[in-house]
């Protein structure tokens, strides 16, 4: 494991804890110290990975990254930031994120419930206005994102053309796999 290490525009990707200590000696401003050696040297030892940031003075910074890239060049790419695992499943153990979800193929009936904004007619005054409405439907999509597509191209046939849809991707979309479709 290496470690990528910042200072403003001062950079450097070292493969030990000293090497990194030596990098931060050189800057006078960070002020090393035995409490912050200590400090960084139980980072680098624990199992998370998460990036640590050091404050130097108020709203100043330095950031340690763990890193499996071999070089720079690896590493500005965002080329093995974590540790490979064999298993296929992300290495913090962390299920797939909704928007990896909506993307991945099962075919068969969905139930998708959509919050958006629809533009209506306000008799009394003439004049139009937005409303919160939820629309809910089951349809035979082949993933999230086509029973996500099949419902705003049902509506957007049905409401008036200024109405304001949300992202798949957020919170005002919902959805549940309810199970294959049969075949005849």
């Amino acid at each position: 494991m290496n470690l990528y290490l910042r200072y403003f525009d001062r950079e450097t990707l070292v493969a030990s804890v000293d090497e990194a200590i030596d990098f931060l000696c050189s800057i006078p401003e960070v002020g090393m110290n035995a409490e912050l050696e200590n400090d960084i040297r139980e980072y680098v030892d624990s199992p998370v990975y998460f990036p640590k940031r050091y404050k130097v003075r108020p709203r100043v910074y330095f950031i340690i990254i763990k890193t499996e890239a071999a070089n720079m060049n690896d590493f500005k790419n965002k080329k093995a930031l974590r540790p490979g695992n064999t298993n296929g499943a992300p290495a913090n153990g962390a299920q797939q994120s909704p928007a990896m979800k909506l993307g991945e193929q099962r075919p068969g009936w969905y139930e998708g419930e959509l919050d958006f904004k629809r533009v209506v007619l306000i008799p009394s005054t003439g004049k139009h206005e937005y409303r919160d409405t939820q629309f809910v439907a089951q349809c035979k999509a082949m993933s999230a994102q086509d029973c996500y597509n099949r419902i705003v191209e049902h509506l957007k046939a049905r409401v008036d053309s200024r109405s304001q849809f949300p992202s798949a991707k957020g919170k005002s979309f919902r959805y549940k796999y309810l199970g294959a479709w049969k075949e005849q």
